[in-house]
């Protein structure tokens, strides 16, 4: 069985962009693992799960994803989701963007396809984002959401993993 990928992605510099990072680090902590100090340190090892963090999607991690069975991403949201959270399948989708550094899950998820021919199975995590200013702290009501989220991503996982 390959493992699993959690992959979160945003600004920690930009409040709320950085929720996925405050969401892997509140699982690695229920997981039992010793949770990262900063954004820069690596994720601890799990047997199942593999966890990774960057600032932004970009077309080399198709190479990366492309060795699992399960990724699930995790990012903010600026309030175009009726949800708060939202955890949702991804489809192999390439889609145009007018901004060359953003790639969407969907995307990678296709290059991953065309290139080296596996889709893994992929979900987003999406959570509300209220505040974008440069701080490295949360706002409250995007705060308030991390517990729900690392709910939602520990039930997904009860299924993969079982």
């Amino acid at each position: 069985m390959k493992k699993l990928l959690i992959i979160g992605y945003g600004n920690p510099d930009r409040e709320d962009d950085g929720v996925a990072w405050h969401i892997l680090h509140a699982l690695t902590k229920k997981l039992g693992l010793s949770a990262p100090a900063s954004y820069e340190d690596d994720f601890p090892q799990h047997p199942q799960i593999d966890f990774s963090f960057y600032l932004q999607l970009t077309p080399e991690m198709a190479e990366e994803i492309a060795a699992y069975d399960h990724v699930c991403f995790v990012d903010a949201h600026t309030g175009n989701i009726p949800e708060e959270v939202r955890l949702v399948d991804v489809e192999s989708d390439f889609q145009r963007s007018p901004f060359t550094h953003h790639l969407t899950p969907q995307s990678l998820v296709s290059i991953c396809e065309s290139l080296y021919k596996n889709k893994p199975e992929a979900v987003l995590l999406s959570v509300r984002g209220y505040q974008f200013l440069f701080s490295r702290q949360l706002s409250e009501e995007t705060m308030r959401l991390v517990p729900q989220a690392v709910g939602l991503i520990w039930n997904w996982l009860s299924v993969k993993i079982s």
